[in-house]
């Protein structure tokens, strides 16, 4: 009998924070003379870990970013992202209940660019943190998507990729699945499903709520 499993990204697909992230990076380069707008957040930054968005971020504003100067700003970031989060969390329709539906049937584990913090704290209200049997978080990896590292190491924790699916809702979250060699189901909660299906997403539901069995499984 194949062994199934599913890795879900968080951001964007379990949860919809972007917004939160989003003002988050701007109360935190803001004394920087940096703001960040609508668009270049969707088409620059999303899908990015903390460390890729502030790098780009600083790039894009001419400025050189040192290791140390990205690492205070995440430092910064990430109480302004738990007090927000902790009352603006939104749980998309359907998700706690794909979890679990896909936890009866094999392994789930999530691949995030988040900090494991983050993703800890919105796992346990939507009650569904027994349901999941690892998490690969930012802290993890030294690459983020649309790099590989991510899910092969997801793949590692497993010690199997045939009948692996990956859900995600960013360009750079299919990338990566598909450069870790993985099937990938694109949920279109933060792009159109015509740019999720150019970027490789072997299939597509307009939300969470619509995928099924049938179209996850190998």
């Amino acid at each position: 009998m194949m062994r199934i499993a599913t890795l879900f990204d968080f951001n964007g697909v379990l949860i919809d924070d972007e917004r939160v992230h989003l003002e988050a990076f701007r109360e935190v380069v803001a004394p920087l003379g940096i703001t960040v707008s609508d668009e270049d957040y969707a088409e620059r930054y999303l899908g990015f870990d903390d460390a890729g968005a502030f790098h780009a971020i600083l790039k894009d504003h001419g400025r050189d970013p040192t290791a140390d100067e990205v690492a205070r700003l995440i430092a910064a970031k990430k109480p302004v992202y738990m007090k927000r989060i902790a009352t603006e969390l939104v749980i998309f329709d359907g998700a706690s209940d794909i979890v679990r539906r896909r936890a009866e049937k094999g392994v789930v584990g999530i691949v995030s660019g988040a900090m494991r913090d983050e993703i800890e704290h919105a796992l346990s209200a939507m009650g569904v943190r027994d349901q999941i049997r690892f998490i690969v978080s930012a802290e993890d990896t030294t690459e983020c998507k649309p790099h590989p590292e991510g899910y092969l190491l997801g793949v590692r924790a497993l010690g199997f990729e045939k009948g692996v699916v990956v859900v995600e809702d960013s360009l750079a979250g299919v990338a990566a699945a598909k450069h870790a060699g993985l099937r990938c189901a694109g949920v279109a909660h933060s792009y159109p499903e015509d740019r999720l299906r150019a970027a490789g997403a072997d299939v597509v539901a307009t939300r969470i709520a619509e995928l099924t069995d049938a179209m996850l499984d190998p």
